[in-house]
């Protein structure tokens, strides 16, 4: 099994003091042939008290390069991230369906940049945030992929392709991950490595990693009186919808279901 990850020391993240809130969500999976969910998450965007959101990879189901965030579905996300960035801060992780995301969009949405991983200072804690595949390290034929698709120079041979060969390809390579998921099942190759969680929170000094990518929101105890907080993904296009978050405050942090209060609205 690969050595877990060294976590970097400069990514930090300093929530300001005035806020009260923030949300913490991941694995949105934003598709045009999901148009519940998107609006789901254009309403909580838009309406929720925090005031700040962050969001921790895969918010897009797919994304092939800035340059297609001109038009369709992606200038909708786009339109509704710049709304929404008037009224509260948001920033965003890459994922591993949306590590392509560009500076370029970003700043049009005024959305911040999160390292993976990155340490979030707010309401007198530390806490550790990352999307998690990084961290799923039983699986070792992602981890090779995944070290393969985040080098530069991968990334710089495929955005130069034309924009519908990307889209080709992205299709082609969902189809080998739902195929590959299925062959293995629900085994522990998916969820992340405690261990090496427990690792990352110790360097950091600290007392919780947050993190989405498995889809099985729970509470983890970690050794050293630490813990990991699993989000889950949200689907509203699909009987029952689900939607899980995190809020944090001063409280501490609070599960929030965005289906059940949708579905009060």
């Amino acid at each position: 099994m690969p050595a877990a990850p060294v976590l970097p020391a400069t990514a930090l993240f300093q929530a300001d003091p005035a806020w009260r809130r923030i949300d913490l969500l991941s694995d949105v999976h934003l598709h045009p042939g999901m148009p519940r969910t998107f609006a789901a998450w254009r309403a909580h965007l838009l309406t929720t008290p925090a005031d700040a959101v962050l969001m921790l990879g895969d918010l897009f189901e797919v994304w092939v390069g800035d340059d297609a965030r001109g038009q369709g579905f992606e200038a909708d996300c786009l339109a509704v991230l710049r709304q929404a960035s008037q009224h509260r801060t948001l920033a965003f992780m890459p994922g591993n369906r949306d590590f392509l995301v560009g500076d370029a969009f970003l700043a049009e949405a005024d959305v911040a940049r999160l390292a993976d991983p990155t340490l979030l200072q707010a309401f007198g804690g530390r806490w550790l945030l990352s999307h998690g595949d990084a961290l799923c390290l039983a699986d070792t034929d992602y981890q090779q992929f995944r070290r393969q698709v985040r080098s530069s120079a991968w990334q710089q041979q495929f955005l130069a392709l034309p924009l519908a060969e990307r889209q080709r390809q992205a299709r082609a390579m969902r189809e080998a991950s739902a195929a590959h998921q299925a062959d293995q099942g629900p085994t522990p190759w998916s969820d992340v490595d405690d261990d090496a969680a427990a690792a990352w929170l110790a360097q950091a000094d600290a007392s919780a990693l947050i993190h989405g990518h498995t889809h099985r929101p729970a509470l983890h105890r970690l050794a050293g009186g630490r813990s990991r907080r699993v989000m889950g993904d949200w689907d509203f296009d699909t009987a029952p919808p689900r939607a899980s978050m995190l809020r944090l405050s001063a409280a501490g942090l609070q599960v929030i279901d965005a289906a059940a209060s949708a579905g009060a609205a």
